[in-house]
């Protein structure tokens, strides 16, 4: 029990380390918490701080979670990786160094995915991939790809790994929830490339 508890606190503190905040204050001397989005995660790192940071801060970020993933691993324990990686992302999202507060966990969940299963992981970042291209949005390209997860998880008659995909997917939507409506709105950020900016930068110029 020493053990599993153990796991559980090291798995939240991975998951409450805020690389893209850090990076910005130390590198840039910037707080990504006070301009674009206001998020700490990815997207809002490439719009503040530029592609270079935006990259480290998504690699960091989904390693984070694929290390907390692997602690059973180190440990030499059976406990399913999967259920220690869900307290990697309650740290990110409820970071103990931010007050509790925190990003929406989505490039951290995947991390903990691609400790558990990768061939899983590669075929939920193809998805998540083509639905950006097509969409030029971060948060409905991650809301897709959840979802996709969840019903593509059913034929792996895996119900540990159908289980926390659908509760990472509720909780997914559940943080999205005012880019859900900027969805609807039409007013919702987009990424500089993918087939729908292209059509909105001809539609602005006309």
């Amino acid at each position: 029990m020493f053990l599993i508890i153990l796991m559980f606190i090291l798995s939240y503190l991975l998951g409450s380390l805020m690389p893209g905040l850090w990076i910005g204050q130390v590198f840039y001397h910037k707080d990504i918490r006070d301009e674009g989005s206001g998020n700490i995660g990815t997207t809002n790192s490439f719009r503040v701080l530029g592609p270079v940071a935006g990259v480290v801060t998504l690699t960091l970020d989904l390693l984070k979670g694929t290390a907390a993933g692997l602690l059973p691993l180190l440990f030499h324990s059976h406990i399913n990786p999967m259920l220690v990686g869900i307290a990697a992302i309650i740290g990110h999202t409820f970071s103990i160094w931010l007050k509790f507060k925190g990003g929406k966990a989505v490039a951290t969940s995947a991390g903990v995915l691609l400790a558990y299963n990768p061939q899983f992981f590669m075929l939920v970042i193809l998805i998540f991939i083509l639905i950006l291209i097509l969409t030029s949005m971060v948060s409905l390209s991650a809301m897709i790809s959840f979802s996709f997860a969840v019903i593509t998880s059913l034929f792996y008659h895996d119900f540990t790994l159908t289980f926390v995909a659908a509760i990472l997917t509720i909780f997914v939507f559940y943080r999205h929830r005012s880019n859900i409506k900027r969805i609807k709105n039409g007013t919702e950020s987009t990424v500089p490339f993918g087939i729908y900016a292209m059509i909105r930068k001809k539609n602005n110029k006309k």
